[in-house]
């Protein structure tokens, strides 16, 4: 595991672990039960999102799906993406024409590729978000209110731990 995965796993733990006490200082068993199933849920479909994402990335590596811009600068790429205004313009729009054409993909090839987003994670962690909710309806557990808000808390505490590692890699790369 990587120090990102046990950073976020740390984080999520201690923000439930708030979120419990919180509960349990607040006296009502509603919150509590309401709270931990969203929370968890909630984890848990973003982690298995995360876990077919990787898997789809990684089986794009492996494939050569990844494009080489090697010989253009990075503002070049931000200002003309598809290299579309190049030198010879009156080319570069039927070249991409031509490769828009040739790079066409078959509904096998999508089915293949679409695979992580339908993956068995994901689908089972959405079929447990649901369930958990039906749960706590049913037996008269649920308060939507902190259903909401530990709901919110996993994605909430992933992405500001991933952009927080995005942002001190940025700036090793800059200051190195």
């Amino acid at each position: 595991m990587t120090s990102t995965n046990i950073k976020i796993i740390n984080t999520l733990l201690f923000v439930d672990s708030l979120l419990i006490g919180f509960c349990i200082f607040m006296g009502d068993r509603d919150w509590l039960y309401s709270s931990q199933i969203a929370f968890f849920t909630s984890a848990l479909v973003i982690s298995a999102s995360m876990i077919s994402y990787r898997k789809m990335v990684n089986r794009g590596v492996a494939l050569g799906a990844m494009p080489t811009d090697a010989d253009r600068d990075e503002l070049d790429k931000l200002d003309d993406p598809h290299d579309l205004y190049s030198e010879d313009e009156g080319n570069s729009l039927k070249e991409e024409k031509a490769k828009l054409k040739e790079n066409r993909r078959s509904l096998k090839e999508v089915a293949k590729d679409s695979r992580a987003s339908f993956s068995f994670f994901r689908l089972s962690a959405y079929i447990i978000l649901v369930l958990g909710f039906f749960y706590l309806n049913r037996h008269e557990y649920l308060h939507i209110p902190s259903y909401l808000i530990s709901l919110s808390f996993p994605p909430l505490v992933i992405v500001s731990i991933l952009l927080s590692e995005a942002y001190t890699k940025t700036k090793e790369l800059q200051d190195g």
